[in-house]
């Protein structure tokens, strides 16, 4: 056992990537052609204010096999990544699962969909197709919040409860985080080669560095003690597995404080804690997605890559470190931010009422708090076959299979804007809620918002200033720790987010509506920052919030309803 006082520090400076294109020894194990058939992915094309959606997320079992949930075919494909010309085998999930996250550990295929639920394969159901295996999966269990392992492993990439109402902003968090103490944050992770083990996130030195203490759950043995110290600050440290070698990984972040070249990594250790090296995670020029990292038993590092006619998993090559305490500086092949659309000017008339921080974190809170009924006429025909070029529904998938029962949130709608009372009006008139289709004109006989009337409703505007627009009415934050609740991450031409909070473990939770991450409404969501920066998202400040120095208490964070008359009334969390 190692000695408590026992640490090996490692100093990790920018952890950047170079060039525009993969090093050479990442190597594409596996590709996926956009499409329905047994060896293909769902594919959404990106169109203006949405960005491509695909498969959300990548996970190894410990026999080595890969899982992409494949969510928008409504299944798994599970493959060898050392037998790359097989088929995959097909695992069909029950049509009441909408997940968005993927965790496979021994036997357990666990989804979340707000919560973390169980499948297995269905009694009987498994056929051959014409390559590999069809499996009907059912679901045994829903997960409670007590099961530490589960919870805590999806909580790795962003997939867990949001901060509670009164919570959001405790004082602790209400500032930014550069002004604040990261908080000790303990994990519990299933491994390959040592069972259960807690892994502690102890705060060291500032907001560059900490500890990483692991320690078996059975025996409270302590089998690892790690240091991890970046140039800038840290984002997201994660402890991810432990391979059949013993060999520890860590993924972890990197953020400047100008938001650029912000880096995403897995460290590799030695057994005894000594640092070989680290993997370099290309998020350059890909979507949103989830889950993108996993690692087998083996040690392989894998990343799920989404491109506008399917993905490829690909095994990201191993950079050794020839000297412990430092990593060189790369430059970055981050992503420039698409340009912002020229000859918009920002009109104040645009307001519908002088507002603040306050309102826009209540507003928000009232889009996604409020309760409706989905009536028949809500509902549309069944099936849904009114999207033109699609071989799949219309409907947001948070509504399907829900006529006359109460839901939660606005729908997605692309294309729709407006306030929520006249969303109320629309939808007590019988019409249609929510579209997910974006290869159309928006059609006006749908009720609901996408992300940037969303975040422009909040903001307190009439009109609809989309991505595009947004940086004409909003400025630049350089400093992207210095993020206030109702600023926005903002990537122009694809999606805007409203920023609610740093978390204590220093990911961005927000506020959005979203096709893919909210399966088709509006909600909150907690995403690593690096992973949001890499990719194009740019910190932004509504101008009229240049000097508003309002304190957004904590009861801006309740859910609110909105009445047909427009006033808002306290509504229970349900």
């Amino acid at each position: 056992m190692l000695r408590p006082n026992h640490w090996i520090w490692v100093f990790i400076v920018g952890a950047g990537i170079l060039g525009t294109k993969a090093y050479a020894d990442d190597t594409v194990v596996r590709s996926f052609a956009g499409g329905s058939a047994a060896s293909m992915v769902g594919i959404v094309p990106a169109s203006e204010d949405v960005e491509l959606a695909g498969p959300q997320a990548l996970s190894a079992d410990g026999q080595g096999n890969l899982f992409v949930l494949d969510q928008i075919n409504g299944r798994i494909l599970q493959f060898d990544p050392k037998q790359p010309s097989s088929d995959p085998d097909v695992l069909n999930m029950p049509k009441d699962v909408q997940p968005t996250d993927l965790v496979v550990h021994n036997d357990d295929i666990m989804v979340w969909d707000g919560g973390v639920r169980t499948l297995k394969a269905a009694p009987g159901q498994s056929t051959r197709g014409l390559g590999g295996d069809v499996i009907q999966l059912e679901e045994v269990s829903s997960r409670g919040t007590d099961d530490q392992v589960a919870v805590s492993a999806f909580a790795q990439m962003g997939s867990q409860a949001p901060g509670s109402a009164t919570d959001l902003l405790d004082q602790n968090t209400r500032a930014a985080i550069i002004k604040t103490t990261r908080q000790p944050d303990r994990q519990y992770v299933a491994t390959r080669s040592k069972g259960s083990v807690i892994a502690d996130i102890i705060p060291d030195k500032g907001n560059a560095s900490v500890r990483v203490e692991i320690q078996t759950m059975v025996t409270n043995e302590t089998i690892g003690q790690l240091g991890l110290r970046v140039r800038n600050q840290l984002g997201t440290v994660e402890f991810l597995e432990i391979d059949n070698s013993d060999r520890f990984y860590v993924l972890a972040e990197d953020v400047p404080p100008s938001g650029k070249n912000a880096s995403t990594f897995v460290a590799r250790y030695a057994a005894n804690g000594r640092l070989e090296g680290i993997y370099e995670l290309p998020l350059e020029n890909t979507p949103l997605t989830r889950r993108f990292v996993t690692v087998s038993g083996d040690g392989d590092v894998y990343f799920l890559r989404t491109k506008p006619d399917g993905i490829e998993v690909v095994g990201v090559g191993f950079r050794p470190l020839t000297n412990a305490s430092i990593i060189d500086v790369r430059p970055s092949r981050t992503a420039a931010a698409p340009a912002p659309q020229s000859g918009v000017k920002f009109d104040a008339s645009a307001a519908v009422r002088p507002s603040n921080r306050q309102q826009a974190i209540e507003t928000a809170f009232a889009f996604e708090g409020i309760q409706w009924k989905l009536t028949q006429a809500n509902y549309g025909n069944d099936p849904d076959s009114q999207c033109s070029g699609f071989s799949r529904v219309r409907r947001p998938w948070y509504l399907q299979g829900k006529v006359n029962q109460e839901v939660r949130g606005v729908p997605y709608c692309w294309g729709c804007h407006g306030s929520l009372a006249n969303f109320r009006q629309r939808i007590e008139s019988g019409t249609l809620a929510g579209n997910v289709c974006t290869r159309n004109a928006p059609r006006p006989d749908v009720a609901g918002v996408d992300c940037s009337a969303f975040v422009s409703a909040a903001w307190g505007l009439s009109v609809h200033y989309t991505t595009a627009a947004i940086p004409a009415i909003a400025a630049p934050v350089a400093n992207p720790w210095d993020l206030r609740p109702g600023d926005a991450l903002n990537k122009p031409g694809s999606h805007v987010m409203l920023f609610l909070r740093f978390t204590p473990d220093r990911k961005a939770e927000v506020m959005e509506s979203s096709t893919g991450g909210c399966n088709g409404r509006v909600c909150r969501n907690v995403y690593p920052l690096a992973s949001l920066l890499s990719r194009g998202y740019v910190p932004v400040r509504f101008r009229a919030f240049a000097d508003d120095q309002t304190a957004v208490s904590a009861s801006a964070y309740q859910e609110t309803e909105q009445s047909p008359a427009g006033r808002k009334t306290a509504s229970k969390r349900r």
